[in-house]
Parts: structure tokens; sequence; C-alpha cells
């Protein structure tokens, strides 16, 4: 459903550019993204399985060394020969990431057949209450300009708008306090 959910998406095109070979490397990266945050206990889902919110715990966002190779390993011919930009893409936003204590939305999709029903709202839902009932702070970054306003819409206000190297699509970095 998540290789779905972002088979349109901007940054994933920027990332993945052969869109046959697209759907099998985004199952790779969501495989990896759900095998390093499940056991943090804050992957919600619909029963259906029709959306998907995949948050880190607070200081627990940056993948080890390990995780990191294990992504390479997996998803690694997609970006062959523009790995080096690549890379410097995600060391690009990875240097704007907050150095404050928050609980990190890394990942929330929606069966694209399902988007405009509320299912991302159910999702995130969990999340936001943990941050709320915690004080603690929530931070994503958005790859579509028309996610803002459903973010929006939960306290969540754009920080920043980084652009990708090389003429790469725009991300906004976006921030909530807790209510």
């Amino acid at each position: 459903m998540l290789a779905r959910a972002f088979d349109d998406d901007p940054v994933t095109a920027w990332f993945y550019r052969r869109a046959g070979s697209r759907p099998r490397y985004l199952e790779r990266f969501f495989a990896w993204q759900l095998n390093r945050l499940l056991s943090q206990d804050q992957v919600h889902t619909t029963a259906e399985l029709t959306g998907a919110a995949l948050w880190a715990l607070p200081d627990q966002w940056r993948e080890s060394s390990a995780d990191g190779l294990r992504l390479l390993r997996s998803v690694g011919p997609a970006l062959m020969p523009r790995l080096p930009v690549a890379l410097a893409g995600v060391a690009r936003v990875e240097r704007h990431h907050p150095a404050e204590r928050h609980m990190y939305l890394a990942m929330l999709g929606t069966e694209p057949a399902r988007q405009g029903e509320g299912i991302g709202s159910a999702v995130l839902g969990p999340g936001l209450a943990l941050c709320d009932t915690e004080g603690i702070p929530a931070y994503l970054e958005s790859s579509k300009e028309a996610n803002l306003a459903f973010y929006g819409r939960f306290g969540f206000r754009v920080t920043d708008e980084l652009r990708l190297p090389l003429g790469g699509p725009p991300v906004w970095l976006m921030w909530r306090d807790p209510r």
C-alpha cells in the first residue's frame, strides 16, 4: 500500500527514475522502513491496511550504519549511477532535521483509491495523541505541496523549504507543537 501511495510522489520519482521498476524498489524501501520502525511501537494502520503512519520516537529517527547498509543493498541498484546525488539529497534534508527532542513522522500513506476518506487522519491521530499527552513536538518532511494543507489542519506549520540537488523537487519541513 505504501509503495502505491508514494508511486506518484515527486521525491520518489527523483530517487527512482524508472517508473517501471519504481514499485519494486518502493516495496523494498518500505519493507526496510517498517522493519526499522516496528520495534518502536508507533506504526499505526487501518485494519484493512489502507493507510499507515510510521513514527519514530524521540531521539530514534536516525538509522544506524547497519540499517543504512541494508537499505543501500536493497535499493542501491535503482539509484545507480545517481547514488552520489541521491545521498547528497538525503544529507541535505538530514542537515535540517531539528535537534530539539520530537516525534518524527517518517511516512504517512493512504491507498490511492481511498484518499479523501479520512484514512490519513485516522492513522495520524494516535501519534499526535501521544505527542500531546507527553508534551512532545512533532516533525515531518512533506514531499507534496498538496499535502501542506492536510498537515496544517493538525497544527503543523512549514518551517523551511529545501530543494533537492540538480533541479530536484522541493521538500517542505514541518513542525507541530504539542497541544
